[in-house]
């Protein structure tokens, strides 16, 4: 590192805010530049380099640079842009989870309200069930089974599960005929 470096790093360690001031000037735009390559969105590309710039001053007491300070910027820009695009990517992964799993992020206080208290009475509705129809229709509609499947499980044939989820869709709608209408408005205005 070259003697006038130190100075500035020295003066900088020491909170002399126009030696920050000048290096930032210095490095700024070439550094947004260099971060575009990993970030195409300019905004962002912009954002992570001042959020290093930030970075900088607030640990500058205990900033010691071996090599030149130009190095030292690129090379917390690069890794501040390659964590970004680690974010990014494991809050897409995310993203198409939710979606996949069919739960939605930013729900209205309505749809929450609505969900729950639809949650609440399917599940005091599914309990009045009679036993072997609640078992039959909850391996069905909560643990995926085939009907060939719950039907070895509970020691029944394939057409008796057919008949007990069959009385249990009934049932329900039967019990839960109040909410229909709100329901049918509900999931047509999901996402």
């Amino acid at each position: 590192m070259q003697p006038a470096e130190q100075d500035v790093l020295s003066a900088i360690r020491q909170g002399n805010e126009q030696a920050f001031e000048a290096v930032f000037r210095q490095h700024y735009a070439s550094l947004c530049r260099y971060a575009r390559q990993f970030l195409p969105d300019a905004d962002e590309a912009e954002e992570e380099v001042q959020i290093m710039f930030l970075a900088l001053w607030e640990k500058r007491d205990g900033l010691f640079i071996t090599t030149s300070l130009k190095s030292y910027l690129f090379r917390a820009v690069h890794n501040r842009c390659l964590n970004r695009i680690k974010h990014l990517a494991v809050r897409d992964e995310h993203r198409e989870h939710t979606l996949y799993a069919g739960e939605t992020t930013a729900e209205s206080p309505i749809h929450t309200l609505l969900g729950d208290e639809l949650a609440d009475r399917l599940q005091a509705a599914i309990q009045k069930l009679p036993e072997q129809c609640r078992l039959a229709f909850t391996l069905s509609r909560f643990e995926e089974l085939k009907y060939g499947e719950i039907a070895d499980q509970l020691g029944i044939s394939i057409k008796t599960v057919e008949n007990q989820i069959g009385k249990a869709l009934r049932l329900l709608r039967t019990e839960l005929s109040d909410y229909l209408p709100i329901l049918f408005i509900w999931l047509l205005n999901q996402p």
